[in-house]
């Protein structure tokens, strides 16, 4: 039995159809499957792959790390280099009010660690949330999310969540004072890359603070360069009461966390007593290979690169677009091609020429395009050249 049908009778699915390619290694912005064909991967990943596959400077901390230590006991008792460095790396990037990090292990638990947060910290119970919005998929985070077709299976979810119009000043007036926080995507990323108005989050700060609301920003898919500002709120001009991370944030490993300010994460330590808990959040290995991620992503020149190439996808993919543009900013990119049909045999178009894209959860007429930031200006010629061929094959 082949390594795929292997794949196909053991590892749980998540669709009937999965692509099932099988990959051998990666380096750079290309994977290559088990006969040593290059596939130019243009979406990281879904974010993960920032600064691309297997940079030597990660490479080298993870098997440094691993080396020396891993896992010695659960999160929050030891002190553990790699974590405590990070965090001051991570924070020095942020608004001094940001100074406290919660580790965990994914995206979706620092939503979940986010909540609790919100609700020990306030009393408060509500949590409000957008239409189109992704916060990932589990319990809390699914009671979030602004989509019903892929909540309906699984209620009852959890009570006291609010859904409101996506970037609708009059809503705003639902945010009260028994609100307890507001979760926003700067960026709503299963829905197309729809870019939340800069005046919309400022109104929506504003808020928040007139009703002792938390603003709980979710900067998983948005966070380490991908809009050309090292974090998306940080180009909206806005500071959150809690950050939520993840993708990125590994280096290539598990790695999620949440911040906020040491005052506020100390009411997660009484009252109960261990009010949060996570054993293998902030993982040693995890923690020195985000770390080394992000010192080579602030010493190089990608972020300062991120619009001429979100400039060069416009023009080179606009006329192409089912729309006539892009939607998204930065290398978060959404070009729609008019069905959920087309997109897909773009995309079997395109891995059939060694490239690799995506679609969305809630925008399946668009094709997903987030590359490394550490792709160049040619490759991304390259996969344009690509993309347009695959587009005139389905017409």
């Amino acid at each position: 039995m082949d390594l795929r049908q292997l794949f196909l009778r053991h590892i749980a699915p998540t669709s009937e159809e999965p692509l099932a390619l099988a990959f051998e290694r990666a380096e750079g912005v290309y994977i290559y499957d088990m006969e040593g064909r290059a596939y130019m991967d243009l979406i990281s990943g879904i974010g993960v792959s920032n600064i691309g596959h297997s940079h030597p400077r990660v490479v080298e901390a993870v098997q440094k790390q691993a080396s020396t230590y891993m896992h010695l006991m659960v999160y929050g008792e030891y002190v553990q280099q790699p974590q405590v460095g990070y965090a001051h790396a991570l924070t020095k990037a942020l608004d001094p009010s940001l100074n406290c990090v919660y580790w965990g292990n994914s995206g979706a638990e620092a939503i979940e660690g986010a909540f609790k947060l919100a609700k020990r910290s306030t009393g408060r119970t509500e949590i409000c949330s957008f239409q189109g919005s992704y916060h990932g998929s589990t319990h809390g985070a699914l009671s979030a999310m602004g989509n019903e077709h892929f909540k309906r299976a699984y209620r009852p979810l959890l009570p006291d969540h609010r859904i409101m119009p996506w970037a609708d000043f009059d809503s705003l007036e639902q945010i009260t004072e028994r609100t307890a926080a507001v979760v926003v995507e700067c960026i709503q990323a299963e829905s197309g890359y729809k870019v939340v108005p800069p005046t919309f989050l400022q109104a929506l700060r504003d808020r928040c603070r007139q009703t002792g609301a938390l603003l709980i920003i979710d900067e998983i898919q948005t966070g380490f360069g991908r809009t050309g500002h090292l974090f998306a709120h940080q180009k909206a001009g806005i500071v959150p009461d809690i950050l939520c991370l993840g993708k990125a944030l590994g280096g290539g490993m598990p790695l999620g966390a949440f911040i906020s300010s040491q005052e506020r994460m100390q009411t997660l330590a009484t009252n109960p007593m261990l009010g949060h808990l996570t054993t293998f959040g902030g993982h040693p290995v995890s923690c020195a290979a985000g770390w080394a991620s992000l010192e080579v992503l602030q010493e190089s020149n990608w972020l300062t690169e991120v619009t001429q190439k979100e400039a060069f996808l416009h023009t080179q993919l606009g006329p192409y677009s089912y729309t006539g543009q892009l939607s998204g900013l930065g290398l978060l990119l959404a070009l729609p091609l008019g069905s959920f049909e087309r997109v897909l045999a773009v995309q079997k178009d395109l891995i059939q020429e060694g490239y690799l894209t995506d679609w969305f959860l809630f925008e399946n007429n668009a094709l997903r395009l987030a590359p490394p930031l550490s792709i160049t200006l040619e490759e991304l010629s390259s996969a344009c050249t690509a993309i347009i061929k695959a587009i005139k094959q389905t017409l």
